[in-house]
């Protein structure tokens, strides 16, 4: 669902897909061929949440902000695993947040990162480009191969195909 916050309507691209169980509130905006799982939320009702092109935020993917912190924002081609939370954080572009990793307040995670299931980014943390991340609290532990590299691009790809299967639901409704 689509909701308007005190005034302000999230700006979605047409082409974004948001399944019915998701909720997409206020200062969001979001580009071509993203897509919001089932269950996910993206609150931007204390600072803006942006969000690139041909990123996927799966199900039940929290997106939250940190009144007069950093907004959300999460760059292109990323895939955003099940569970996630991302809070008041930065995501660069063709990135992999695994499943259940929590990226907090302040963390900045470079260009064609992958950051394993179940990690947990403390405050302010910040992962360099083209690096992989593990572990609570989360540490640099190699550089991503170019392998990984297309898988993200793919992965993104396969996310918006498989988000178009539901456009017949006519699920971008406006509350």
């Amino acid at each position: 669902m689509i909701l308007e916050f005190r005034g302000v309507k999230p700006r979605l691209h047409e082409s974004v897909i948001v399944m019915e169980s998701a909720f997409v509130i206020g200062d969001v905006e979001m580009g071509a061929e993203s897509s919001v799982w089932f269950g996910a939320v993206v609150r931007g009702d204390v600072n803006a949440v942006h969000i690139g092109e041909k990123t996927n935020l799966q199900d039940m993917v929290i997106c939250h902000v940190t009144q007069g912190g950093w907004p959300v924002e999460v760059g292109s081609e990323v895939t955003v695993g099940h569970r996630v939370t991302l809070h008041s954080c930065k995501v660069g572009d063709r990135c992999l947040i695994g499943m259940g990793a929590v990226l907090l307040d302040e963390v900045e995670v470079g260009d064609e990162c992958i950051i394993g299931a179940g990690s947990l980014l403390t405050p302010g943390t910040r992962i360099p480009p083209r690096t992989l991340a593990l572990g609570a609290p989360a540490k640099p532990r190699r550089e991503v191969t170019a392998a990984e590299l297309q898988e993200f691009r793919d992965s993104a790809r396969r996310y918006w195909e498989y988000a178009q299967g539901y456009q017949h639901l006519n699920l971008n409704r406006t509350a």
